[in-house]
């Protein structure tokens, strides 16, 4: 994705499973309104990315595992975001990642709405997502159908939207998640969102 220097953007490129991801989901808004961007939302399957660039999530090796929540603890911190630990995992995000795509197809509003829902679940009041009736009280306490959304989440147009942007990602050299474009560059990690903010600037 090429910037447009008349209309800044900065693609965020993520995974709801990801905590990190849900820090830079409520850190990178304020950076692209204080810096006039338009963020550009692309869901992807992070298992499917470790599995084709052969990278792994940090809690498999246990000494990072270990500190992990301790660096999140101080991110948080930093952000002045709630973190809690979700006892439950790993989760399985295909079907959440599903319903993200189906949401952004409908609408922005909708989409951010879902994530709303969906972190809250996740790293708010931690819950087990993993669960189909945990899951689909968190949606429908969030105004959604859960129902209706299970539904979306098998439509081929879905499935294959998902597939594209996890695919597309790799070929990009995209290896984890949250990531970030602006322009052609490409930024790992919610810990190099001063480096994003930089190049908006």
């Amino acid at each position: 994705m090429s910037q447009d220097p008349t209309n800044k953007t900065v693609e965020f490129i993520f995974d709801v499973g990801s905590p990190y991801t849900y820090l830079a989901f409520h850190a990178l808004p304020k950076i692209a309104a204080d810096k006039d961007a338009r963020i550009v939302w692309t869901p992807v399957l992070l298992g499917g990315i470790f599995q084709a660039t052969g990278n792994r999530s940090p809690v498999e090796t246990p000494a990072k595992g270990k500190h992990l929540e301790i660096d999140l603890q101080r991110w948080a911190a930093h952000y002045d975001v709630t973190y809690t630990a979700n006892p439950h995992f790993p989760i399985n995000t295909l079907m959440l990642m599903r319903g993200a795509v189906a949401m952004q197809m409908r609408s922005d509003e909708a989409l951010q709405r879902y994530l709303a829902a969906v972190f809250t679940g996740m790293f708010e009041k931690p819950c087990n997502m993993n669960d189909p009736a945990t899951l689909g009280s968190v949606l429908a306490n969030a105004g959604f159908d859960p129902q209706e959304l299970l539904a979306l989440t098998q439509q081929p147009e879905v499935k294959a939207r998902l597939k594209s942007n996890t695919e597309s990602a790799v070929e990009r050299g995209v290896f984890g998640a949250p990531s970030f474009f602006v322009g052609d560059e490409l930024y790992w990690g919610q810990d190099r969102l001063n480096f994003v903010e930089t190049a908006l600037s």
